[in-house]
């Protein structure tokens, strides 16, 4: 009984040993949320918080974590926005030929809500101030996306990088991927960050070539019925309206440039054999037609340029160019090459880009290059 009294007495004097080692336990858990958050928000390797810190590696390849940030905080008059047909231009191409400090902020295979998500924290970032202005946004158009729904992405977007809710940025903060490979990687292994180079394809020269294009390649099935040639223009119009035009119509000091990228004969192909040549090509007239009644917008259309599209040592695969085309449209949009012309303007109109493309898609001996292929 005296034993069980002096424990008692013992543990009354030093308290509960257990409950000292758990909130040891809670206040290291505490510590190390608390070093990792002020890590995290110091370094914001997502750019969610502030610009990047001066010096430090940061590995840029994270298209929809970090174009947010980007979008917020970095400095820029004018932003590069599309798919992955946009990744391989290169900013410095737009400060030589346009005095424009550019930024890329490009989404593999995006869709125009992916476009509408992105300019929403652009021109909100940019409060409309006179000094903040942005001059122009160029926008990759790729008419597949766009028969889409208006509220489709690519991607499920991670909500918590994208509004003001400090509360869920819990899911940035406490994240092990953002430190260990966004964080302590780049430290462990630094290399130079090039923004202006940001997302480039992995595609190295031996890629761009006709003979990989072509292993990777498969035809679809002939389709007997063709499309009506309406048949895209309703969801393309909802698109338009809900994702694209009103970033248009409610910024007008800021120029929208429109372009359409130079797919390769194959997708030409795909079109003809799924029996839709005409569908696709008043997908083309509407948008071009929509967009180019702004008057703070100009259209680029370059789909038909015959002497990329038909050889295929131009491209990686059936529809990603060569970069030396990024740099090609680049010098177009500076020196006003294949613009679509407004009405009584400069260039040519959308009909007869229209027209040369149809002619290049119906007369092309596909037999013949897939032949070489086989």
């Amino acid at each position: 009984m005296k034993e069980k009294q002096d424990f008692q007495q013992l543990h009354k004097k030093n308290g509960n040993p257990f409950r000292r080692v758990l909130i040891a336990a809670l206040t290291m858990v505490l510590v190390l949320f608390g070093l990792t958050t002020a890590l995290v928000v110091y370094v914001d390797p997502f750019f969610h918080y502030h610009a990047p810190l001066e010096g430090f590696p940061y590995l840029v390849d994270n298209q929809l974590s970090q174009n947010p940030g980007m979008a917020e905080h970095m400095e820029y008059d004018s932003v590069i926005l599309g798919s992955s047909m946009t990744v391989n231009f290169q900013t410095t191409w737009f400060q030589e030929l346009m005095g424009l400090n550019t930024i890329k902020l490009s989404y593999s295979g995006a869709f125009p809500k992916d476009q509408s998500n992105i300019m929403k924290i652009i021109f909100e970032s940019r409060n409309n101030a006179e000094e903040n202005r942005l001059k122009k946004v160029f926008l990759g158009v790729d008419v597949i996306t766009y028969t889409g729904g208006v509220d489709e992405t690519k991607y499920p977007i991670p909500e918590y990088l994208y509004d003001d809710n400090l509360l869920n940025d819990i899911n940035y903060v406490l994240n092990k991927d953002v430190v260990l490979n966004y964080i302590l990687r780049p430290i462990a292994d630094p290399e130079p960050t090039d923004l202006s180079n940001v997302y480039a394809s992995w595609w190295t020269e031996e890629y761009y070539s006709e003979e990989w294009v072509l292993h990777n390649y498969e035809s679809p099935e002939q389709v007997a019925e063709e499309a009506d040639p309406g048949a895209y223009i309703d969801a393309v119009e909802k698109n338009l309206s809900q994702n694209i035009c009103p970033y248009i119509e409610q910024n007008p000091d800021t120029e929208f440039v429109i372009f359409f990228p130079p797919y390769s004969i194959l997708f030409w192909n795909d079109v003809q054999r799924e029996n839709h040549l005409e569908a696709t090509l008043s997908e083309y007239r509407y948008i071009s037609e929509r967009l180019n009644a702004y008057e703070n917008v100009s259209v680029y259309f370059f789909p038909d340029q015959e002497e990329i599209i038909c050889d295929l040592n131009n491209y990686a695969d059936y529809s990603h160019y060569h970069p030396r085309f990024n740099r090609y449209m680049t010098e177009c949009f500076a020196d006003g090459t294949n613009l679509v012309a407004k009405e009584g303007q400069e260039g040519k109109p959308i009909e007869e880009y229209l027209a040369h493309m149809r002619e290049i898609a119906v007369t092309f001996d596909y037999e013949k290059l897939l032949g070489s292929g086989g």
